[in-house]
Parts: structure tokens; C-alpha cells; sequence
């Protein structure tokens, strides 16, 4: 059985236990109260744990993978893979200034103490930058060091901003950009690795569908080269006759960005009705 440690509680999990039911997973009843669950139709066994835990329980070997924000799979620094990028519960890690104070470059930066709940990626940020600044670590609550005057500038996750305005804080470095990732101890056992990929088609698979739609619309034959270069789908579009003569319907698949990019060019080469589908799963 392939075990995964997963966040307990919080946006990540949240997104997690959507992402493998959306993979067809079955969960025996009670996971948000217990300390683990199991699939009743895949052997996969999800722990539930602190997210700063679970890097050293892979490496430990305690778990067998786990899913975690990229930042803290980056600052615990433990020799693991990642085995995906998840595209879900994404951030940066942002260095903040109070609004008042003035900043041009990150050489700003020196001699200043700045608080954080990421110290080693901070470091090796200021060191490639050769900044001297002094870290003083915390755990939570980081924002509100400058304004009790425990820091002069901070590190921490950016979502929307919005905690940072609150705070009377300036975002003014971006160190880096995170999203969850799923991670594998690099020994992972030849058995415990087939478990995985199975487990990775299937999350590839609803991941590739979120970033596609399938369109269909109708369009006189005379126009189907034209729109057929507009929609090239996987390979090439689904083209069908319709019961009207010197008609047919066009069936592709399209990028969601890319659609409304492309809408006028479709309605100007003669596209008429056209739907656009969510996509379940997506195999390549």
C-alpha cells in the first residue's frame, strides 16, 4: 500500500481531498476527525499532519510521498523528489516593508532585522544577493513584527495582499513562487513507485482537463479549413456532416486562456453556435 501524508486541516488539504476524489478515489468514512484514512478502491493510505512534518517523515521513510506547499518542501530542505507540480494553493514568498519606508534595490535590505517563518530560504536569498540583513525566526503572525518592533521588514507568504494593506506593509521583493507539489523519498520501493504512477496518471489526468474545454460549433464547409487552423485540437478537429446541407460541426478541444483569444476569430470565419464543454478527464 502506497502511503501519502497530506496536510490536516487548511486550503491545501481542502484542495487535496478534492483533487483525489476528482481521481476517482474512495475514502473510508471520518478522515477530517482521524489521524489517517484508506481508500476502499486504490491502496493508498493518507495521514494527516502538520505540513512542517511531513518532509522529514518522507525522508525518515515514515510515509512513502506527501503533498506540500513547494516553499516549505524548499525550506526544510530534505533530499526528496518531486514527483509533480499540482497547480493548486499557489503564493509567493515576498520580502515586506512598512509602507513609510523607502526602497529602491535589494541592497535596501542591509542591516536591516528582518522576521520570518523561512529562514533557510531567506538566507540563501540575501547570501546570492550579498545582502547582509539579521533573521529572526517566528513561528505565525509574522506581519505584525515591524509593527510591534520586533522586525524592520518581513518574509512571508503573499496570497492576494489584502493581510500585508492590513498591516500597513509594502510587498517589495519576490523571492519566489510557490504551489503544492507532490514529493517521493528518493528510494521509494520498485512496487511503492508503480503505485505512484498509477496514482500520477490519474491527477495528470484532471489536471490536464482543467486547463482544456472541448468546443463545438457549427460552420459552412466552406469555412472549415479556416477555422480548423484556428482549432487544431490534439491532433486535428472532429469534423461532421450536418443534416443541413454544406454544413458540418466541428468538435475540438482548446485551451481555456486560449479561447477567448480566439472567440472573434471563430465567430469572423463563420463559426455559428458554439458550445464549450468542461472537461472531466483528459488522457493524452
Amino acid at each position: 500500500m502506497l502511503t501519502i501524508a497530506i496536510q490536516k486541516s487548511g486550503r491545501l488539504h481542502d484542495n487535496t481531498i478534492t483533487l483525489f476524489k476528482e481521481c476517482g478515489l474512495i475514502f473510508d468514512n471520518g478522515g477530517h476527525h482521524r489521524l489517517k484514512m484508506q481508500a476502499t478502491n486504490f491502496p493508498l493510505q493518507v495521514l494527516f499532519l502538520r505540513d512542517d512534518d511531513i518532509p522529514e517523515c518522507i525522508n525518515n521513510g515514515a510515509v512513502d510521498a506527501g503533498i506540500v506547499g513547494e516553499n516549505v518542501y524548499k525550506e526544510k530542505n530534505k533530499k526528496l523528489q518531486i514527483a509533480e507540480k499540482l497547480g493548486f494553493a499557489k503564493c509567493r514568498l515576498s520580502i515586506s516593508l512598512p509602507k513609510q519606508k523607502s526602497y529602491r534595490t535589494v541592497k535596501d535590505l542591509n542591516n536591516l532585522k528582518i522576521a520570518t517563518s523561512y529562514p533557510n530560504i531567506l538566507r540563501k536569498y540575501l547570501k546570492n544577493k550579498g545582502v547582509k540583513a539579521t533573521i529572526h525566526e517566528i513561528n505565525g503572525s509574522v506581519e505584525i513584527a515591524p509593527g510591534i518592533g520586533l522586525a524592520e521588514a518581513i518574509f512571508d507568504i503573499v496570497s492576494t495582499g489584502s493581510t500585508l494593506l492590513s498591516n500597513g506593509l509594502k510587498e517589495v521583493e519576490v523571492v519566489m513562487q510557490s504551489e503544492a507539489v507532490l514529493v517521493h523519498h528518493p528510494k521509494i520501493s520498485q512496487k511503492k513507485q508503480q503505485l505512484l504512477e498509477k496514482l500520477l496518471f490519474r491527477i495528470r489526468a484532471v489536471n490536464k482537463a482543467t486547463n482544456y474545454k472541448y468546443i463545438l460549433l457549427n460552420t459552412p464547409n466552406s469555412a472549415i479549413k479556416k477555422i480548423s487552423d484556428i482549432l487544431p485540437g490534439m491532433k486535428s478537429p472532429t469534423i461532421i456532416p450536418l443534416a443541413e446541407e454544406e454544413w458540418s460541426s466541428i468538435h475540438s478541444v482548446i485551451r481555456e486562456d486560449d479561447f477567448w483569444e480566439k472567440i472573434e476569430n471563430l465567430k469572423k470565419a463563420g463559426a455559428r453556435g458554439i458550445l464549450v464543454i468542461p472537461i472531466e478527464k483528459m488522457i493524452l
